[in-house]
């Protein structure tokens, strides 16, 4: 146990958990440096947080331009880049999403968005879906359905919130096609025996689920889920705090999809690691959420904001190029699939790719990650876990990876798991 760890565990309580004793010193674009000069290709990107790697040049210049002016406003001044950053943030997300509110993390965003939906709708039912993941605060908790031990102790949660199932082929055995019907049957199910649409303030949504094991929604799900919420009054809030700004090939999935968000929740690479979250839907929404209806001290930061403005004119040109990178690595990890019988699956969008380990018999193996994780870190690659059960590699490179990096760390997945498998 090196120093740091000793000092760690003497002072920050454990329940903030870490996912290696490794200490890093240095970062720089793709990788990080550790405390013994080893380097590590980071495809864990602080959980889909550094989509432009680590220390790009312009936002650096930002973030110290503006700490040399002044890093606190507090919500009592006006101040420029706050202003830049909603300007930014409108040329780049979906058609209707004209203003913006600034948090500090993804969690608190998706609790604004709530209130949001709840305050102009003047309904209080929030429909969520299994094995999503929105956050650990004692609000977001109550949405957050990725894994039972993040609920676990907290009860009562919020009321008036009701889960109905996302759409998971591979979980369940069956084609896109037919787990989207299922899925839909089960949300009519919610309507007839436990809340009437009348009553829905909104449904939150992740386009592409993270933690649950990275299972998109598809393209047919996402537009009925539009078309109800039409029918019904209810808002659509897309909750894009991991998939947002590139990470699935256009800045949202929702646009992937072309479906249109009444709120959109952001957060991660918004600021390239600075601590920024943002709500954004239309004007007209926003005209019904009155001054004092929230706040924050934090939020909007202008040093956040700074690298906001930075991150978002750097990605212009960089996501054109997480098409053919993605297409490579599915092309590869596909690859691996078929001479690995630890791989069930590989699915996703851009560069967003959950590859679900399992067993003999197709059961989930967290043992299979764990051997991986290890096996990654010495050979110097970070990569997360994801699923209810841990056993999904969560394939998030920096989106201005390169292909020989790219390569570079499916071959230690490919490695890993030749070792696994014995």
């Amino acid at each position: 146990m090196s120093d740091l760890s000793s000092r760690l565990r003497d002072v920050i309580a454990p329940v903030i958990a870490f996912d290696s004793d490794i200490e890093i010193v240095k970062s720089d674009g793709g990788h990080l440096i550790d405390s013994n000069g080893k380097q590590y290709l980071d495809f864990a990107c602080g959980i889909a947080t550094t989509n432009i790697g680590h220390s790009h040049p312009a936002v650096l210049k930002a973030v110290h331009d503006q700490v040399d002016r002044f890093f606190h406003a507090g919500g009592v001044f006006l101040y420029d880049t706050l202003v830049t950053a909603g300007e930014k943030l409108r040329e780049v997300t979906p058609e209707g999403i004209e203003k913006f509110f600034f948090m500090n993390s993804g969690a608190e965003a998706v609790e604004g968005a709530v209130k949001l939906a709840r305050k102009t709708t003047g309904r209080q039912g929030i429909i969520v879906f299994r094995g999503g993941f929105h956050g650990r605060t004692m609000g977001s908790v109550t949405f957050t359905t990725s894994k039972a031990k993040y609920r676990q102790g907290y009860h009562p949660l919020l009321p008036s919130v009701f889960v109905t199932p996302f759409p998971r082929p591979f979980a369940w055995n069956m084609s896109q096609e037919d787990a989207t019907d299922r899925a839909l049957e089960e949300l009519h199910k919610l309507f007839q025996h436990q809340i009437t649409p009348g009553e829905v303030a909104a449904f939150l949504v992740e386009p592409l689920q993270g933690e649950g094991g990275y299972y998109p929604a598809g393209e047919r799900y996402m537009r009925e889920l539009r078309s109800i919420a039409d029918e019904h009054g209810i808002l659509l809030i897309a909750d894009e705090v991991q998939t947002g700004f590139g990470r699935t090939g256009e800045w949202f999935t929702s646009q992937v999809y072309g479906v249109k968000p009444d709120v959109l929740v952001m957060g991660k690479a918004i600021a390239s690691g600075m601590p920024l979250s943002a709500v954004g839907a239309s004007a007209e929404l926003f005209d019904q959420f009155p001054p004092g209806s929230h706040g924050t001290t934090f939020g909007g930061n202008p040093v956040s904001c700074a690298s906001a403005i930075a991150t978002i004119e750097t990605l212009h040109d960089v996501i054109p190029g997480v098409g053919p990178l993605s297409k490579h690595a599915f092309s590869r990890l596909n690859e691996l699939k078929d001479r690995h019988s630890s791989i069930g699956d590989v699915r996703g969008l851009g560069l967003m790719i959950g590859v679900d380990l399992v067993d003999g018999v197709g059961n989930p193996d967290p043992a299979a990650f764990k051997h991986l994780a290890a096996h990654a870190h010495d050979a110097g690659l970070f990569i997360l876990s994801c699923g209810p059960n841990s056993n999904v590699i969560r394939f998030i490179p920096p989106l201005n990876v390169t292909t020989e990096q790219l390569d570079t760390g499916i071959d230690i997945i490919d490695a890993a798991l030749t070792s696994y498998e014995g």
